[in-house]
């Protein structure tokens, strides 16, 4: 008989499974090393782990801490790639969309109605119905429904009672069609704990700072501990950088021969209050360029994106004032009552990876991602859109493991739910029960169990042991205490930043950005992790000093000047 050794796993993701992931990867050779904490990244360690193979993930700030975290929030098909005749991406997006919201994720991704406005006759109609045909078609794996309702179409009158906010005169009539849409950031930090989840050795704060080499073949990585200052070693059979827009960064400490072009695109968006105007529906509406996305987020409304070349510092990308009056003046030109900038309440700015083309404009060049060995024992992943991170992680991990011995697995990944997932849609009919047990009231139970999935009662645990901490944070009434602790606790959360801007979305949602709730935040931080007063103080004058900068950088003309006075503030670490 075979003896059965028992393997204890933990969802967990706080300090002490991070250093213990640091001293798995120093001790021994990994299989795959991925390099890089954003959607990307940390899909190709699941997918890597899940296959049975000795994983590592290193990322340098947070997780989803670059584009990751900062994207329009949608899983979607890109219906406007229908247009460029780009069926074979936007079929792929679509089965993949159904799979977070049906199979992956139900607890993170969720169905979004839209309106495509027409403003001309009868062709315009039938041409854009085509298309969503075709949308709804390409939607289907097999027999399974895709998630969403098929589109529909409005008259003029249907259309301003769906949205009465919109100017009387703007369109002729409409399609409605669904997306999907996700709390970025948190998918991510939530893919990471699974990635652990499953004996994947991650661990945020930790930067490669140079490759190892053995003739031109790469062996590994030195790395630096951000949080320690600590420099050390991992040897790993092969490495995949994932690392988004560093990717020619990353690949420059190769050398020549691992040169790559990816070029970065800014994307702004405005959070406004969802009461600034009234529709059931998400807009879809054409710009000069490209298309710009009006689309409900809880209490708010999410408003863009910007398309434009960015060439400065890369951890920081800065929206200028010329950035949000262009997303105003073309979101004004289709609503009754005009938004001003006293209107809004929150603004970010991501950038894009795109792989780098003849075109000079970034809105035409590819979404497409691409894999290849660069030099040998050293893969890179680029370029792609957030909505297909499991094929390019699949994609990614099949490159790598083309260079292993052995028989190693396909990736089963389709196949493998999100922590929180796995009887998501059982707790969300125990809604009322679970709220009645625990002496919450029912919407916080709705908030947290699509914030946390099952792993809602381990909130409710916190809060039956401690009941202050289902008060909610200042100025930020959606989250509570507990929110805070669990994130330090289990989510990998080392800073109040990672908590305000990415565990929750208090730094784009609040009015203030977040500095009533930074001084609490802090302090339950503080006692999740040991932090003392002074470290306390520290954390929340970093965090005062970031808000100020953007802020500032936001009144600023032009992308240069925006940069300078955005990284005036400190970085954390």
């Amino acid at each position: 008989m075979i003896p059965r050794k028992t393997v204890t796993r933990s969802n967990r993701l706080g300090p002490d499974e991070r250093a213990s992931a640091i001293a798995n990867m120093r001790a021994k050779e990994l299989d795959i090393l991925v390099i890089g904490g954003g959607i990307v990244g940390t899909g190709a360690a699941l997918d890597a782990v899940t296959r049975g193979l000795r994983t590592g993930l290193l990322e340098a700030r947070d997780w989803a801490s670059g584009t990751s975290s900062r994207s329009s929030k949608l899983v979607h098909g890109g219906i406007r790639y229908l247009e460029q005749l780009d069926f074979r991406l936007v079929r792929e997006a679509l089965m993949e969309r159904g799979l977070l919201l049906q199979r992956l994720a139900p607890h993170l991704v969720k169905p979004v109605r839209f309106l495509y406005p027409l403003t001309k006759g009868p062709f315009e109609r039938a041409y854009v119905g085509a298309g969503m045909l075709l949308y709804d078609a390409f939607s289907y794996t097999g027999l399974r429904p895709p998630g969403v309702p098929h589109h529909r179409h409005l008259t003029r009158r249907q259309l301003l009672r769906a949205a009465p906010s919109l100017h009387p005169d703007a369109f002729t009539g409409g399609l409605t069609y669904y997306d999907a849409q996700v709390d970025d950031a948190r998918y991510v930090a939530t893919l990471a704990r699974t990635a652990s989840f499953y004996g994947a050795h991650v661990a945020s704060r930790v930067e490669v700072i140079g490759f190892l080499k053995v003739g031109q073949r790469v062996t590994g990585v030195r790395a630096l501990d951000k949080e320690t200052g600590e420099e050390f070693e991992i040897l790993a059979k092969q490495v995949v950088n994932a690392t988004g827009v560093w990717t020619d960064d990353t690949q420059a400490m190769v050398g020549e021969r691992g040169q790559f072009k990816v070029r970065a695109s800014k994307g702004v968006h405005l959070v406004v209050p969802r009461d600034r105007f009234q529709s059931k529906l998400g807009l879809l509406l054409r710009t000069e360029k490209s298309v710009l996305f009006v689309i409900p987020w809880g209490r708010h409304w999410l408003i863009g994106t910007t398309d434009t070349t960015w060439d400065l510092d890369k951890a920081h990308p800065a929206a200028t004032a010329a950035d949000i009056d262009y997303l105003l003046e073309h979101v004004n030109s289709v609503l009754a009552t005009k938004l001003t900038r006293d209107d809004v309440e929150g603004v970010y700015a991501g950038l894009r990876p795109l792989l780098a083309g003849e075109s000079e404009e970034t809105s035409k060049l590819s979404r497409e991602h691409i894999v290849a060995h660069s030099v040998p024992g050293l893969v890179v992943v680029a370029g792609g859109k957030w909505t297909t991170y499991r094929v390019m992680a699949k994609d990614a991990v099949d490159e790598a493991v083309r260079a292993l011995d052995g028989v190693i697995s396909e990736s089963v990944t389709e196949n493998i739910g999100l922590l929180g997932a796995e009887g998501y849609q059982a707790a969300w009919n125990k809604r009322h029960k679970i709220a009645t047990a625990y002496g919450v009231h029912r919407v916080r139970v709705e908030h947290l169990l699509n914030r946390y999935g099952v792993m809602t009662d381990e909130l409710l645990d916190l809060i039956r042991s401690r009941p202050d901490l289902a008060d909610p944070l200042p100025g930020a009434d959606d989250y509570i205490g507990a929110e805070v602790v669990y994130a330090a606790t289990h989510e990998g959360a080392l800073h109040l930043d990672d908590v305000l801007a990415r565990r929750t979305r208090i730094s784009i949602e609040a009015w203030d950005r977040g500095v009533a709730a930074a001084p609490v935040a802090a302090a339950l931080m503080g006692g999740a992790l040991g932090w003392d007063a002074a470290r306390i103080d520290r954390e929340v004058a970093l965090y005062e000093k970031r808000v100020e900068a953007e802020r500032a950088s936001q009144e600023q003309p032009d992308d240069v000047s925006a940069d300078r006075v955005r990284l005036g503030a400190p970085d954390i670490v």
